[in-house]
């Protein structure tokens, strides 16, 4: 297979747009279905929903979990989860599979367990949309949103937005060793 790697100059979501349609054509291209995507706000989402035809794929929104900004709140306003889920859009909301529980200790005793070793060694050498790539499918996989024996598109991002596409054959969290990346589509070089 031969393969076009887009590398943008910065990471952030200036990146979104483009990120958004190089995974499309992609997947056009490699008959790939299901379309994993991360969206804190929603602005992601909506932009995603008029690109990709959700009638064409299975289009799995990922959110933050409720109170990972403050106690009890959710980024995403319940007006655009509705939105995105009248046009067929899946809306899943978790804790991060890449950290989780394991947070409250780094948080409060400054101890790192493994599991955000994981991600924190994904964010260094490859960017920070390739940890939330890897995470967020692993996330769908667990809610049985996105299968485990194809090959997905996911898209993440750094802080807002996107900038980063992966095909990968995604697994459950327990599995997540055997979660097998194909291809970079984009990324951004410098991070």
């Amino acid at each position: 297979m031969k393969l076009e790697v887009t590398l943008f100059e910065k990471a952030g979501m200036q990146n979104t747009e483009e990120t958004l349609k190089i995974a499309k054509k992609f997947a056009e291209e490699n008959n790939i279905r299901d379309i994993v995507i991360a969206s804190s706000t929603g602005e992601t989402a909506i932009k995603a929903s008029q690109i990709f035809n959700s009638n064409k794929f299975n289009i799995v929104v990922v959110t933050h979990a409720y109170g990972f900004v403050k106690p009890g709140y959710q980024e995403m306003p319940d007006e655009t989860r509705k939105r995105l889920m009248d046009k067929g859009i899946k809306v899943f909301t978790a804790g991060h599979a890449l950290s989780g529980a394991e947070r409250a200790f780094r948080k409060s005793l400054n101890m790192w367990l493994p599991v955000e070793l994981i991600a924190r060694f994904l964010r260094s050498t490859v960017c920070d949309g390739f940890k939330v790539c890897i995470e967020i499918s692993a996330m769908a996989a667990d809610a049985g949103l996105i299968p485990v024996d194809k090959d997905v598109i996911a898209i993440g991002g750094t802080g807002k937005g996107s900038d980063t596409a992966v095909l990968l054959r995604p697994a459950y969290s327990s599995d997540l060793l055997d979660t097998k990346v194909r291809a970079i589509l984009c990324k951004p070089r410098d991070f």
